[in-house]
């Protein structure tokens, strides 16, 4: 049986557009999935996230301090999601990949935050992955695939529908800063380069196209092969 990762961006789960509706049937799809495959989930901590740390940077905080407080808002993304599964969910957020990976199991979806200053959920994620030999990361964020350049802002940049992880690469930057948003956390295409870890990037909105990936099936957003 198939064990899949999947870290939802933050911007993805509260971008204040119909969120308890979107919330709810995100909920309702990884309940039915958590039937056929063993699903552990990561939130980011969105527009809430980079508020705190755009204040707290205002306020003289350093950037660990900006982590803390970008970690604290996604655990509370992570508990609000908990609550949405209802029964599928496990009642508490992991505080570890450890404990995350260790909760899995059919019916049920483990659903946990960030862990400690310096790294993202997408690299808690692929802690977690590591952690439990999982065959897949889903990172559902709120651009469709991978492209070459951010297409929010560069009309030219090339979308990419398969690449290689080193492809994926030479694309994520290489520093860390708090609550800077990337493709995906360099630290998390490390281990998923180190562990053979295939990425799929996709809509997160698009709960179609999210479900596809999770299953492993054809999907419309990027591939990410780490063979």
């Amino acid at each position: 049986m198939d064990r899949v990762v999947v870290s939802i961006g933050g911007s993805v789960l509260i971008p204040e557009k119909d969120d308890a509706k979107y919330i709810k049937a995100l909920a309702d799809m990884l309940r039915d999935v958590s039937k056929e495959v063993e699903i552990m989930v990561v939130c980011g901590g969105g527009k809430v996230s980079r508020y705190y740390s755009k204040t707290g940077k205002e306020l003289g905080g350093t950037t660990y301090q900006l982590d803390e407080l970008g970690i604290g808002v996604t655990k509370v993304n992570a508990k609000l999601l908990d609550i949405a599964l209802g029964d599928a969910g496990i009642g508490k957020v992991p505080q570890t990949a450890e404990e995350c990976a260790s909760e899995r199991r059919i019916g049920k979806v483990p659903v946990m935050g960030g862990t400690e200053p310096g790294h993202t959920t997408d690299a808690v994620a692929a802690m977690i992955a590591k952690a439990c030999d999982a065959d897949r990361i889903v990172n559902a964020s709120n651009v469709d695939a991978v492209y070459t350049d951010d297409p929010r802002t560069n009309p030219n940049a090339k979308r990419l529908d398969k690449i290689t992880i080193d492809d994926l690469e030479k694309i994520v930057y290489d520093e860390h800063d708090a609550c800077r948003s990337s493709v995906f956390d360099p630290l998390g295409v490390k281990i998923a380069k180190e562990h053979r870890i295939d990425l799929l990037m996709v809509d997160g909105r698009d709960l179609v196209e999210l479900k596809n990936a999770i299953l492993g099936k054809e999907i419309n957003g990027t591939f990410v092969n780490s063979q």
